[in-house]
């Protein structure tokens, strides 16, 4: 009996030994293969952007007003004043060219002196060829004189005339040259009771985006004083790579996220035919094309989103319902295929397949499995074909 008893326990600790060194099936997580919907879209970061941008620039030299408006004032086409800008007063001169502009204004006005002299003296001859014609023409009815004497004192009498015009015609020159020699020694200022201005009106209706030229000040022709814009036609754009620019439709469907607010609605409007070379935050050289995107959501839900503001875009490039599908984490490369495990009889059988399209979560099968196989999810080392394996209980 005790001998039995010892052959007993020794059998039972070797059958323990025995079932300790068993190999166990794995644990795994699996996964059905099931027709899904699958969407690939690219997502990349964007600019939201008005589309026509209206900057307002001084049309004449002069000076600058104080600016009243601010960014996000309300602008009415044709009616609201946004700047004004006047005469700017002379500069000042320096001594010598004080004393070039004042020997200029006394040049001018011995000028004007001489002139008067000369109309004086054209007045006075004009007087006498006057008279000597009109005594010419009295004895000419008497027949005193020849017809011949009697026209050249009639010409001599309109050249007389003529000389007088001349002279105060001269007259007139040098009086307003001596306006601009005194005009030139003038350093007041030039926003006087007569002074005129300049009204800069706003183009377009819509919101001051910059004040560009805030401080009254002396501003040429072509300064930039602001920017007026209509937030409500606004517009995406968005840097993609050329590799996928390319697969990018017009009227794509595309989805605005990322900017403080809910997703908005958009739509492929145009790609730019030309690309534009770059360098990333990491060194590298790439080539991104600029694409266009119209907002087709309610206007709103994106009344806060302005001009520059930084948006997510997601702009769908394929979309299928109904197809084979297979999740990504149950996917692995051996060799140049693509391959998953298959459980099949309680153990993993590794099957190669085709792949299609692919998004984050699922990838379409194309070739080398069925609706309803299942397949492992996240496979271990621990795995290899034809190991046991058992699903994990949730």
């Amino acid at each position: 009996m005790r001998r039995l008893i010892i052959v007993v326990a020794a059998l039972s600790v070797l059958g323990l030994i025995i079932w300790a060194f068993l190999p166990r099936p794995v644990t795994v997580e699996l996964a059905t293969i099931s027709p899904q919907t699958i969407e690939v879209s690219v997502e990349e970061e964007g600019e939201a952007r008005i589309r026509e941008v209206y900057t307002l620039s001084a049309t004449i030299a002069g000076k600058l007003t104080r600016i009243g408006l601010h960014a996000g004032d309300q602008v009415v086409a044709q009616e609201t004043v946004v700047a004004s800008i006047g005469p700017a007063a002379p500069a000042f001169l320096d001594s010598r060219s004080r004393a070039v502009a004042e020997a200029t204004m006394a040049a001018a006005g011995s000028a004007v002196d001489l002139a008067r002299a000369q109309v004086v003296q054209a007045e006075a001859t004009l007087d006498f060829m006057t008279s000597e014609a009109n005594r010419a023409r009295a004895l000419f009815e008497k027949s005193a004189i020849s017809e011949r004497t009697l026209s050249n004192a009639v010409l001599e009498q309109k050249t007389a005339q003529a000389t007088l015009d001349s002279a105060r015609a001269n007259l007139a020159v040098r009086e307003r040259q001596k306006d601009s020699a005194d005009a030139a020694l003038l350093t007041g200022a030039a926003n006087g009771p007569d002074a005129c201005c300049l009204n800069l009106i706003a183009p377009v209706s819509g919101r001051v985006l910059r004040v560009l030229t805030e401080d009254e000040q002396v501003v040429q022709v072509g300064t930039p004083i602001l920017e007026i814009g209509n937030l409500g036609n606004l517009e995406v754009v968005v840097d993609l790579l050329s590799r996928d620019a390319v697969r990018v439709q017009p009227s794509a469907k595309a989805e605005i996220t990322g900017w403080g607010g809910p997703p908005i609605a958009a739509q492929v409007e145009r790609i730019d035919p030309v690309a534009t070379p770059k360098i990333s935050a990491l060194g590298i050289d790439e080539r991104r094309v600029e694409v266009f995107l119209t907002l087709t959501g309610d206007p709103s839900e994106w009344q806060q989103l302005g001009h520059g503001f930084r948006v997510i875009a997601r702009i769908a490039l394929w979309r299928a319902e109904g197809v084979l599908a297979i999740p990504v984490g149950a996917l692995f490369r051996d060799g140049p295929y693509w391959a998953t495990y298959v459980v099949r009889d309680g153990r993993a059988q590794l099957e190669t397949i085709d792949l299609g399209e692919r998004n984050e979560s699922y990838a379409q099968v194309l070739a080398g499995l069925q609706a309803g196989d299942q397949v492992i999810l996240h496979p271990s080392d621990l795995i290899s074909d034809g190991i046991g394996v058992a699903p994990l209980a949730h």
